[in-house]
């Protein structure tokens, strides 16, 4: 059974919400709540206020509250360890992130029945000239400066050359990082699962512009060329250093160097698609706007609009005995501007007022479609 927690929060975003609903649940099963110091103390809570060094050693499972950043920053604290890290998208739709808010009560109660799986994920680690050693679990990239020359970059594989790549950026990504970076460049969509390597060049000015899939038995180093300017190095999309003409970076894979949480609500590719609105013939017609309809799904505690076989976008709700409150609402982007959401709303109000039930509304989209539909305000003065 899970006794202690570690929480990672993102450092703008607003977490109150989430932190009391992992607190209160925490309670009930005399679970202890550990926060970062530097995180915590800005926020009024009952999470005791921990080192990093102290969360790592005592948290049986963390949990991310934030967007894709924020996971990729807990996966690296925990980095070879078994602790298993649960990503919680506060904010807008993140890729690597297991449930979004309003689904954070559930996933706790997975905890409490078990009904969760983990699963490894690939790291990339190097060590820059002056002897730091840095890793990632999206992509090590050499980046041109702009102003001082391109990246001349090659690509040496078990000791021998490949290919050398003149470009604005040579990334190395993890199959985690194949939908960011290195998606951008033109490199392949990668299942997470599997072990391997991807270097991509970004706006390539050489012939061959081709990625290069390899496996992590093999032997890989960045060689800075001649003529190349100076690159920065990004980790994760963070500069941590530089390397000129005439140094090099030996790339090594880590393979299960994080676990991740998975409910099974989504699968990898279901997010990559909606994510980055992959579209081709083979995907079922989206339909027109009015032939939406809308579904009370009840069992996830959402309303679900569907257009074209498809479900395009959802109310997340909670009913509290007497009232029911509406408190989330997303609408994938490839079915954006279609006013859609304000179905949702809509469907929302004339359920509540079918079932003669006070609405309380914290969604502020809901609240701001209110002010435009007065004729259901009655609905939200008994809540």
């Amino acid at each position: 059974m899970v006794k202690v927690v570690g929480l990672v929060l993102h450092p703008r975003r607003d977490c109150g919400a989430a932190i009391a609903a992992i607190v209160e649940w925490a309670k009930s099963r005399d679970v202890t709540v550990l926060g970062l110091k530097d995180e915590i103390n800005r926020i009024d809570c009952d999470a005791v206020a921990v080192s990093p060094e102290e969360m790592i050693e005592r948290a049986q499972v963390l949990v991310s509250l934030g967007g894709d950043g924020t996971m990729l920053r807990t996966m690296r604290l925990v980095e070879g360890r078994k602790t298993p890290v649960l990503g919680v998208n506060v904010g807008r739709l993140g890729f690597l992130a297991e449930v979004d808010l309003p689904d954070l009560p559930g996933a706790l109660s997975a905890f409490d029945e078990h009904r969760f799986t983990v699963e490894s994920r690939t790291a990339v680690r190097t060590t820059l000239p002056g002897g730091k050693e840095v890793s990632a679990f999206n992509d090590i990239a050499l980046v041109r400066v702009p102003g001082e020359g391109l990246a001349n970059v090659g690509i040496c594989v078990e000791g021998k050359n490949f290919v050398s790549y003149a470009a604005d950026a040579v990334i190395v990504s993890t199959p985690t990082g194949s939908t960011a970076y290195s998606f951008s460049a033109g490199g392949p969509i990668v299942s997470p699962n599997v072990e391997g390597l991807i270097v991509t060049a970004s706006a390539a000015h050489s012939s061959f512009n081709r990625s290069l899939m390899l496996s992590v038995d093999e032997r890989l180093d960045l060689d800075v060329l001649a003529r190349s300017g100076r690159l920065a190095v990004e980790v994760d999309g963070i500069i941590e250093g530089y390397v000129t003409e005439g140094e090099a970076l030996a790339i090594t894979p880590v393979p299960a160097a994080a676990q991740v949480i998975r409910l099974g609500r989504t699968s990898f590719y279901e997010r990559a698609r909606r994510k980055l609105r992959v579209e081709g013939s083979a995907q079922i017609t989206t339909g027109d706007a009015g032939d939406a309809t809308v579904v009370d799904s009840f069992e996830q505690n959402r309303y679900e609009i569907l257009l074209g076989g498809e479900v395009a976008g959802v109310l997340h709700y909670r009913r509290h005995g007497t009232y029911v409150d509406l408190m989330h609402t997303e609408i994938d982007q490839a079915f954006e501007g279609r006013g859609l959401a304000g179905r949702l709303a809509a469907a929302a109000f004339t359920d509540a007022r079918n079932r003669a039930t006070p609405v309380k509304v914290t969604c502020p989209f809901v609240s701001g479609w209110l002010e435009r539909h007065p004729e259901f305000s009655d609905l939200t003065q008994g809540a």
